[in-house]
């Protein structure tokens, strides 16, 4: 049995035959969509979550299997003291598979140890959200064709970027990847990022303050919020919140290719009028989010299409 924590928890094979997959859903989605028939995905979020959330019901829903759990802490038995422990043992017994997004870092790797059923980790406060990865990597192999000889630029919030720390750890992995980190001192990349998977790895990257010196080098621009819920005070939050904002002019600097990721929600840190531009295609990546968590199920739950 396997789970999925951290993106690196797949080989490239691995990873490359999941992404493979997707496409393939992509391409002719009635063909799964009875795979997971009999099949019970577990949602268990103890923190917010639209997108995620529901795009993994939505996958699940599209394979032809059932959903059951929560949306919130409150809503669940940890309102009553219970442990990430205890409840992983429990839904083990109702559900084939689980999806955990928990605020705690380290509580879906908690949940792997004590599950009889696949675990898939999505998201733990500011450290791994290997499902968006995986959104993240279809989206730009499905438009772009590669997932090498790029150049990644993150912007915003990467200290606490999630998203951030998890894609730099899955691109890491291909030849010829150059990384631009765009942000604040204040939400520079954490020094293990850099120390552990960048220098360790000889990884080429840079540190720069403004985007509009960066972008016109860019075949990939990582939009990300400042998250007002990683912050313990609300005065740092406010200062930074406005720091990054991509407008038509901005775009104007950007390579006719380039394109516009951001994991969403997006506050105002992309301007409405961006979204027309053709290389803004944040709202695409949310759908592709839906195939390559299909494609996800399907490999963990070990079904095929007939």
């Amino acid at each position: 049995m396997k789970h999925i924590i951290s993106p690196t928890d797949l080989t490239v094979s691995e990873l490359n035959e999941l992404l493979d997959l997707a496409e393939a859903i992509i391409q002719n989605p009635k063909k799964y969509a009875n795979v997971c028939h009999g099949k019970k995905l577990a949602t268990l979020f103890y923190e917010p979550s639209t997108r995620t959330r529901l795009s993994f019901e939505a996958a699940m829903l599209n394979l032809g299997g059932n959903i059951l759990g929560f949306s919130s802490a409150d809503s669940s038995s940890a309102a009553k003291g219970e442990s990430v422990a205890d409840t992983i043992r429990v839904i083990s017994s109702y559900a084939d598979i689980c999806a955990i997004r928990h605020p705690k870092e380290g509580a879906p790797l908690v949940a792997s140890l004590y599950s009889s059923i696949p675990v898939i980790n999505a998201g733990d406060g500011g450290h791994n959200h290997p499902t968006q990865t995986l959104t993240d990597l279809l989206t730009i192999k499905n438009l772009k064709g590669r997932l090498n000889h790029l150049t990644v630029g993150f912007c915003g919030d990467l200290m606490f970027g999630r998203t951030v720390h998890s894609l730099i750890g899955a691109l890491a992995r291909y030849d010829h990847i150059k990384f631009v980190m765009i942000s604040p001192e204040e939400l520079r990349i954490p020094t293990y990022i850099r120390e552990e998977i960048l220098d360790q790895n000889h990884i080429p990257y840079e540190e720069v303050r403004r985007l509009e010196d960066a972008i016109p080098k860019l075949d990939i621009l990582y939009m990300t919020r400042v998250q007002k819920e990683r912050f313990f005070n609300e005065e740092e939050y406010i200062r930074l919140k406005d720091t990054y904002i991509l407008d038509a002019k901005k775009m104007t600097l950007a390579k006719e290719d380039m394109l516009v990721l951001h994991p969403l929600p997006r506050v105002n840190e992309i301007a409405p009028e961006v979204d027309n531009d053709p290389r803004a295609v944040y709202f695409k990546q949310a759908q592709f989010g839906v195939y390559v968590r299909m494609a996800l199920i399907m490999k963990l739950l070990e079904v095929e299409a007939c």
